[in-house]
């Protein structure tokens, strides 16, 4: 699978072609600049975590740990990678998108790859990453439980989000009546 999707679109003002994320699969070749992109988004959003692990051992642990385990996404804007997911058995273990292409609706496309794979998600963030939390919860993840931050390397507290698809709704079936 070389892309999920892709669109272009027009700037009437301007008449150029601007070429929207194109959500792709990755894979080993990837893994350097996955681990990269974790990186820096994280650490200019959360300044004050521990730096615990060598950008070597990051890309290791998403070769060897994520990679074979993991569905894992990439957002391209040209040949430039600027977000990333990984996910399966109904965790979302990994998104991050670089700071400069927060906010444009990355994220968003990123998170809906794993909502439609699977009905039903947990995922672990920080309490003090407000964005990432606003965010997942614009999208429906509610709090499950909250942690004093022991059982994580960073020491930090954290929170587990979960978020379950909603049965769909068949118009004009009602509940049987078992009559009187």
């Amino acid at each position: 699978m070389s892309s999920i999707f892709r669109r272009e679109l027009l700037l009437p003002a301007m008449g150029d072609a601007v070429t929207e994320p194109e959500i792709v699969a990755l894979g080993a070749e990837h893994m350097q600049a996955a681990a990269a992109i974790r990186r820096v988004a994280l650490w200019r959003q959360l300044p004050w975590l521990p730096d615990l692990h060598t950008p070597e051992e990051e890309e290791q642990y998403w070769r060897k740990h994520l990679l074979p385990n993991c569905t894992i996404l990439g957002a391209a804007i040209g040949n430039r990678l600027v977000g990333v997911i990984a996910f399966g058995d109904g965790w979302i273990e990994q998104l991050y998108v670089l700071p400069d292409f927060q906010n444009i609706g990355i994220g968003s496309l990123l998170l809906g790859c794993a909502r439609e794979e699977m009905n039903e998600i947990r995922l672990w963030t920080f309490q003090r990453n407000s964005g990432a939390r606003a965010f997942y919860e614009r999208y429906g993840f509610s709090v499950e439980e909250k942690t004093d931050g022991l059982d994580n390397e960073e020491k930090e507290p954290d929170v587990l989000y979960h978020w379950r698809r909603l049965p769909e709704r068949t118009p004009g079936l009602q509940p049987s009546d078992p009559g009187p």
